[in-house]
């Protein structure tokens, strides 16, 4: 008798498991594959549970560093009457609508000489929109990008001034802070040359959940067959993470230029080592002066509230899953949050700006050493001004 009650359990307990696999298979089985490995789902299981975040994301600038472009809805943004760029009196490139899309087009003395369909735009447009064409498996960017400073078209930095130029390669690397993930194949060519192609339709547009909180498919099984469970489970957590692990996090993208990627940094989770993905090249594009473009990490790190806390972050000020780019209000009530008793008797402010607007102050927007764009019919460079993240006390006049 003893015998078969054990062997009623056995099987009963068998029957369970059996029946908890299967729930779990199924619900795997609806989930969404995704490109990236079957440990991935994509942002749209994530929604699922977490519609408000979601939603708030996809519209900050992390979602918007890049997507394809779909119709003629974004030219909206722009001045019709502007959409001519003069390099001289021979030449001009024309942003014009076609049967098959938007063209920036090159004219050389009235003639059509180059046209090229704008079919991926990087940036959220706070600073700029650059913008770029697919030729088979390559990637390339357009001669004219957007500035949101002066409303208008200019040549893309780093472009030539004296002639339109359509051939600047686009890579993976580029890629990699701008998108969660694309397919890529390198051949070799000859000698040391290598040759890289990139798939169209195996590019994961903007920065999305997992790139951010890794691999994200056991965590959605998990909370879709046990939605009473509400801690979190088999996903990072930035709660979780050291000083070091949340700053490498952020670091990824943010940490500079004077860096060389020993690896894919689209294999980087939370909790991973950056030093293992990246080498300082002091000497190299960049060098050893932070600038402003993409040297947050460093930056801030530099600056005494971060060397004095032992606390401090990039998510002390930020949290990515909002939508508040440009709210100094807002940034600024997260200052007072540590300098309440911050002594200004010295200095003449406008009335509330104590409270309102200790950004422009102690994290003025400064000319990027690395990056310009060319206005038409100016002779000079026009300054690229991005915000600096050394906190620290500037000159009255810096702003």
């Amino acid at each position: 008798m003893k015998g078969i009650k054990r062997i009623l359990v056995i099987l009963g307990a068998m029957v369970i498991v059996i029946i908890i696999l299967s729930r779990c298979m199924n619900v795997a089985d609806q989930l969404p594959k995704d490109i990236r490995g079957e440990t991935y789902t994509g942002a749209a299981t994530c929604v699922k549970c977490h519609k408000e975040t979601g939603q708030s994301f996809i519209h900050n600038a992390h979602g918007l560093t890049s997507k394809p472009i779909v119709g003629q809805q974004f030219l909206q943004v722009f001045t019709p009457d502007s959409n001519v760029f003069n390099y001289d009196v021979h030449q001009k490139v024309v942003i014009e609508k076609r049967a098959g899309g938007i063209f920036q087009i090159a004219y050389v003395d009235g003639k059509e000489v180059r046209a090229e369909k704008f079919d991926m735009v990087f940036g959220s447009g706070e600073k700029a929109y650059t913008y770029a064409y697919w030729k088979g498996k390559k990637l390339y960017e357009l001669p004219l990008s957007y500035f949101s400073a002066i409303r208008n078209w200019a040549i893309s930095p780093g472009f030539p001034k004296q002639t339109f130029y359509y051939d600047r390669l686009i890579g993976s690397r580029c890629l990699e802070c701008h998108a969660s993930y694309v397919d890529k194949k390198i051949t070799q060519t000859s000698g040391v040359s290598t040759d890289e192609e990139l798939e169209r339709g195996a590019l994961i547009y903007g920065i999305d959940c997992e790139r951010c909180h890794g691999p994200g498919r056991q965590h959605a099984v998990f909370h879709l067959e046990n939605p009473e469970v509400k801690t979190a489970k088999f996903i990072a957590i930035y709660k979780t993470l050291s000083r070091k692990q949340k700053m490498d996090a952020c670091g990824v993208c943010h940490s500079g230029n004077a860096l060389v990627a020993q690896k894919s940094v689209f294999g980087f989770q939370p909790g991973d080592n950056l030093d293992d993905y990246y080498a300082q090249d002091f000497a190299g594009f960049g060098g050893a002066d932070p600038d402003v473009h993409g040297n947050q990490t460093e930056m801030l790190k530099g600056s005494n509230c971060y060397r004095k806390s032992e606390t401090m972050t990039c998510q002390s000020c930020h949290n990515t899953h909002e939508n508040i780019k440009g709210n100094l209000n807002l940034y600024s009530q997260r200052c007072i949050n540590c300098h309440q008793s911050a002594n200004h008797s010295k200095t003449t402010l406008a009335k509330g700006s104590l409270s309102t607007n200790c950004i422009d102050c102690h994290m003025p927007k400064e000319s990027s050493k690395l990056i310009t764009f060319q206005q038409a019919g100016k002779a000079d460079l026009s300054a690229y001004l991005l915000r600096s993240h050394h906190i620290g006390i500037y000159p009255v006049n810096s702003k």
